[in-house]
């Protein structure tokens, strides 16, 4: 059986007293910085969600530039390819014309010329059948 004198009293009041020394003493700041730590974590956690989404928004909006660009480029790229294209055209037509031009008078520059030695070897053709016919003939 469990005696009840006033040695259990002094270890009651010295435990209570013990409890609420440590409790002032120990518990009291090991929990205030638990609750410190918490606090910065979660405003830390709260920084880097914000920081992701600001990031998340800057891709966007660099994604978006970025096609935009390409886009443009792609614009320019055709618009210079339309313009080469027709000033090859131009060109082409152009050197089309000065070709048949040129053709026309080589055309007629070898009519001229066969022209001329025609009479030429016309003239000569006599001469050379009385030269073959003397010669034949003796």
């Amino acid at each position: 059986m469990i005696d009840l004198d006033i040695s259990f009293f002094i270890q009651l009041a010295n435990f209570i007293i013990t409890l609420l020394v440590l409790n002032l003493l120990m518990f009291r700041p090991i929990r205030e910085i638990i609750r410190r730590r918490a606090e910065l974590m979660s405003d830390q956690l709260s920084k880097v969600e914000n920081f992701t989404q600001q990031a998340d928004i800057k891709v966007k909006d660099y994604e978006a530039a970025l096609d935009g660009a390409r886009k443009q480029g792609m614009d320019i790229r055709n618009d210079f390819k339309e313009q080469g294209a027709s000033h090859e055209h131009t060109l082409l037509s152009e050197a089309g014309k000065v070709a048949a031009a040129t053709m026309k008078a080589a055309r007629v520059e070898v009519a001229s010329d066969k022209g001329a030695a025609m009479k030429v070897l016309g003239s000569e053709v006599e001469a050379f059948a009385q030269k073959v016919t003397a010669k034949v003939l003796g």
